[in-house]
């Protein structure tokens, strides 16, 4: 097989070349606005699928190999850094069952790394991606790494891409749109190499500013043109890749335990914002691991389950402050791949789709187009549905989950009866409950009786209390271990400050480049 080249959403695949793995990554996106996508999906090699066992690591070696032609020994080194020492359960992924009765609920554990939740997955590895793709490329110049995040992408990448060399990360964040400790996890970063900013508005306005920013650099134009940017987001395709691996690794466990269902299916759910950790299972499926359907899980900003019963995107809705705020999205990115797909590459009809978007605020797609995503099943969940999950699966199993879990949780307990043949249902969990500790102890009917004073401002006072306190409650009321992320919060001085307006990005990342890069790495 030809090695995978990459190829932008919105351009032909017939007669265009595509890039290597190491341009996508240093370059995040395309310079016409689309997403990388592989020219092709390899086939998933049988040793995923014998028995036996295989440590994280060296499964995710033989799942992403393909996709980096010619990385070898350095693509071995950046997984076994990365799973080796920076997740706090040996199985990475561990996958727990919940007490039903048919063929089961589990619950796949996405959240034991550095930031506690599933975005550490893959950006505990996009700093190694990056330095390497860097070095293949011989690009010497400093690299501004742009993050647009709904509340866990930013921690994780302040993280994942810390202490590489040559590399600076700008971070934005909904002002309002996060969870208290999502936010300390980036306000009280170190501020070496990173500048993280509060901006008014929602995560699609931080998106926009973001997306914006790279296509007018791309374009010569605005003031960061000529610098080399990327992203964390999950518009990088190597942020998107090694997110395939733990749906393989879900899979071997359920095989493992003789769970799976008939022709060794399961099905998969997932509590979806952006769109990126679906599409994965949707890869991996495509690449040959038997999944059957495939849930998308929605909070009260529903706009994707409307779309996959309608075939409509529509974005011209009042945007839901809820209590999983990393879903609180009107425009979902990573759709844009499945579309392309959906239109058999089709990269024309893609950027008709994304203009009718951007300049009508929605579009409709042909009932073919439809047909190809018939292993979609789609439903929403409101906040009041999601605690009442929380609470009953804390009677039930004495498992504690995080509303946005709840939420996946929810739908696929709702969908599973029209979902077949018969088999498991792997839910992602993908947040550690105690980063959301409000809306725990609520669901759990602890009660929060605090007092008017206690969830000061953290964006004024320092890292002591508010949600954190209410986490150490939240654990001591469960008897479960606060999480060394979390607990080690407390005390911290807040070091970022910076609130902007989205249309003042631009100009304020001008302002870090002139004091913090100064044409040095």
């Amino acid at each position: 097989m030809a090695p995978i080249t990459y190829l932008s959403t919105r351009k032909s695949a017939a007669g265009t070349g595509g890039v290597g793995i190491e341009e996508a990554i240093a370059q995040g996106m395309p310079s016409d606005g689309g997403l990388f996508v592989p020219d092709k999906l390899p086939a998933l090699p049988a040793r995923v699928f014998h028995p036996g066992k295989l440590g994280y690591a060296e499964l995710a070696y033989l799942v992403l190999e393909p996709f980096f032609p010619d990385w070898g020994p350095k693509l071995r080194s950046i997984l076994e850094t990365a799973y080796g020492s920076l997740f706090d359960h040996p199985e990475i992924a561990p996958l727990r069952s919940l007490g039903t009765e048919g063929p089961g609920l589990y619950l796949l554990e996405l959240f034991h790394g550095p930031t506690c939740a599933f975005k550490d997955m893959a950006l505990s590895l996009l700093g190694g991606f990056l330095r390497e793709s860097l070095d293949r490329l011989g690009w010497k110049e400093p690299v501004l790494v742009l993050t647009a995040t709904s509340g866990d992408t930013g921690s994780a990448a302040l993280a994942g891409l810390s202490g590489v060399e040559g590399v600076h990360t700008a971070v934005f964040y909904p002002s309002e749109g996060t969870s208290e400790i999502q936010r300390l996890q980036m306000i009280c970063t170190s501020s070496e190499r990173r500048y993280v900013a509060g901006l008014e508005g929602d995560f699609d306005d931080a998106q926009r500013a973001v997306k914006r920013a790279f296509t007018r650099a791309s374009a010569g134009e605005g003031p960061l043109a000529g610098l080399r940017l990327s992203s964390a987001n999950s518009i990088n395709i190597g942020r998107l890749l090694p997110q395939i691996v733990y749906y393989v690794a879900g899979w071997r466990q359920l095989r493992a335990e003789g769970r799976l269902g008939p022709g060794d299916l399961m099905h998969v759910a997932v509590p979806t914002g952006n769109f990126g950790d679906i599409l994965a299972a949707k890869y991996a499926k495509e690449m040959g691991l038997p999944i059957a359907g495939l849930v998308c899980a929605s909070n009260a900003n529903k706009v994707l389950a409307d779309f996959f019963a309608t075939g409509v995107y529509d974005r011209r809705r009042e945007l839901v402050k809820t209590e999983s705020p990393s879903m609180d999205i009107l425009v979902s990115s990573n759709l844009e791949r499945l579309l392309y797909m959906a239109a058999g590459g089709d990269g024309n009809r893609v950027a008709s789709l994304m203009r009718q978007l951007a300049e009508d605020g929605g579009f409709e797609i042909s009932e073919a187009e439809q047909h190809y995503m018939k292993d979609f099943a789609a439903g929403w969940c409101s906040d009041a549905a999601a605690r009442s999950m929380i609470a009953e699966v804390w009677r039930s199993d004495s498992v504690l989950i995080d509303p946005h879990t709840a939420t996946g949780l929810e739908v696929a307990t709702r969908l599973a009866q029209s979902l077949l043949p018969a088999a498991p249902l792997l839910v992602a969990a993908t947040a550690s409950p105690f980063k959301f500790p409000r809306a725990c102890l609520d669901a759990l009917a602890a009660g929060t009786d605090d007092g008017p004073d206690a969830a000061q401002d953290d964006q004024t006072g320092d890292s002591s209390s508010g949600d954190l306190a209410l986490a150490e409650t939240l654990a001591g009321v469960t008897g479960q271990a606060l999480p060394k992320a979390i607990a080690g919060l407390k005390g911290r001085p807040v070091i970022h400050r910076a609130m902007l307006d989205p249309g003042e990005v631009e100009a304020a990342l001008a302002g870090y480049v002139a004091r913090s890069l100064g044409g040095k790495s």
